[in-house]
């Protein structure tokens, strides 16, 4: 990564830490697959549950997103003992790391959608 004579020297590394974050969490649907995960802590959810409540989500996504988060160490995949074969999703301590990301990112979107409808 290039870096101008006059950044601050901790720039290119504030950078570098931004491009991890937005690589591990962005896209379409990483961060609400991980508020799902966060909210429903306490519940069994399974990969036809959240493929059935994150509307618009398609099997074939989903599976790439929960494999990238496992991936991450962000989420935890447990196979069942049941026939059909059932996987359980759940959030480990390391993903509840970023409830206080999401949530600010959730305020930022109402204040946000507040504004503009003012307009």
């Amino acid at each position: 990564m290039k870096t101008l004579k006059n950044d601050p020297p901790e720039c290119s590394e504030n950078l570098l830490a931004m491009r991890d974050t937005l690589d591990i969490l962005g896209g379409k649907w990483k961060l609400l697959i991980l508020h799902y995960l966060i909210t429903r802590e306490h519940e069994v959810n399974t990969f036809k549950k959240i493929q059935r409540e994150v509307l618009g989500i398609s099997a074939k996504v989903l599976t790439k997103e929960l494999k990238d988060l496992e991936t991450n160490k962000l989420l935890e995949r447990e196979e069942l003992n049941t026939k059909p074969k059932t996987v359980e999703y759940r959030i480990t301590d390391y993903g509840k790391s970023s409830e206080d990301l999401i949530h600010q990112l959730v305020e930022w979107g109402k204040n946000h959608r507040t504004t503009m409808l003012q307009s």
